[in-house]
């Protein structure tokens, strides 16, 4: 397949810079698979779109602020009798995706074709001042591609308590403002629990109290699982033929309750709505675990979900199968990205490319921010 397959034009003027003015008042666009139909619809009105024996799995990650904003510390040239000084350069972003050990993360850093191993970065200078905590610095040990880097925190300390001071959430890039203040809730699912991912589960920000109250009492079942949102979700796809595109993993985690939940709603033929391409990946990606584990060479009806911890490395474009997923809410994703392989995937690229299309020409919201599709 040729990543030209799904290209659609979107306005940018389409593209949600700010939440909806309440979670619930989305809209959502129903998609039939069966009938291969669209239905304009509000996401208020999912309790009564559900069959009401379905289990929802929700993803409970809670992004932190992981996006900081220093200067590349250098050294200038030693005059004779003088003492070595340090300078500062040009402002350098610098993105936390993964702590790898106590102080030591990876990070993505822009610009970074010029930060090489060896040199350091200082964050918060300007907080540096008497009775003031010391300014934040990391040394650069390794480098990757596309700016990857990995920092060493010389002087992290609570690291928790400096980036919550200093940090900012690290909303996506055709998010064209600056975080606010109100960003720091308003990113994040009334499910967030578990701190660790930089970028938020979108389809589970329509929900409210209200939502998930009416949902169980038609009957829905509703369990979380975590799965960190790392930046490979958001990488581009760096080649025109859609197979031989590479994801980054991303850790996940399945409670057990969760996963006797799934055993139970699959014996019982009961539908798993997932929240989420996130959720799928995590389900799904614990699916080929078990069996790798169970060393078949097919999955069968019979299979679990185990619980406990893994990475989701599962790369999911039209052909791939789905053996725990049956119905998905999500949002619309960008033209050519990996979740719009994922979703078209799930319900066909015919199907899923109308669907971008005729939201566009219905003016709905796109992205983090945006509105949303029911697929069933």
């Amino acid at each position: 397949m040729r990543l030209s397959e799904f290209d659609y034009e979107l306005p940018p003027d389409r593209i949600a810079q700010h939440p909806a003015a309440e979670r619930d008042a989305s809209r959502l666009l129903l998609l039939d698979r069966a009938a291969q139909s669209h239905q304009d619809r509000m996401f208020r009105e999912l309790p009564s779109l559900v069959r009401g024996d379905e289990l929802v799995v929700v993803n409970d990650a809670r992004v932190f602020p992981a996006r900081l904003f220093g200067r590349r510390r250098g050294v200038r040239a030693q005059a004779p009798g003088k003492r070595l000084r340090g300078h500062l350069s040009s402002e350098i972003e610098v993105l936390l995706t993964r702590e790898v050990e106590p102080g030591v993360w990876e990070a993505l850093v822009r610009p970074g074709r010029k930060i090489r191993p060896g040199e350091r970065i200082l964050f918060d200078s300007e907080s540096s001042s008497e009775g003031a905590a010391p300014p934040l610095e990391a040394e650069v040990i390794a480098r990757g591609a596309y700016g990857a880097r990995r920092l060493h925190f010389l002087n992290a300390g609570d690291l928790t308590v400096a980036l919550n001071r200093i940090g900012h959430i690290p909303l996506p890039p055709y998010i064209g403002r600056a975080d606010v203040p109100e960003d720091r809730e308003r990113y994040q699912t009334i499910f967030a629990q578990r701190p660790g991912a930089v970028a938020a589960p979108t389809a589970g920000l329509h929900f409210t109290p209200t939502v998930v109250e009416q949902l169980r009492a038609r009957g829905v079942e509703i369990c979380p699982l975590t799965l960190f949102v790392g930046p490979g979700t958001f990488q581009p796809v760096r080649t025109d033929e859609v197979e031989r595109h590479e994801m980054q993993p991303e850790a996940y985690e399945i409670p057990e309750e969760t996963a006797a939940a799934i055993r139970r709603a699959r014996a019982a033929r009961r539908p798993v709505l997932a929240v989420g391409t996130t959720v799928v990946r995590a389900l799904e990606s614990a699916a080929r675990a078990a069996q790798a584990q169970q060393g078949r060479s097919a999955l069968t009806s019979t299979f679990d979900v185990p619980s406990g911890t893994g990475e989701a490395r599962i790369y999911l474009y039209p052909g791939a199968e789905f053996f725990v997923v049956n119905q998905l809410l999500t949002n619309f994703h960008l033209p050519k990205s990996t979740l719009l392989l994922l979703v078209s995937a799930f319900a066909g690229r015919e199907l899923i490319m109308e669907a971008c299309r005729h939201a566009v020409r219905s003016n709905y919201r796109f992205y983090s921010y945006g509105d949303c599709m029911l697929i069933r």
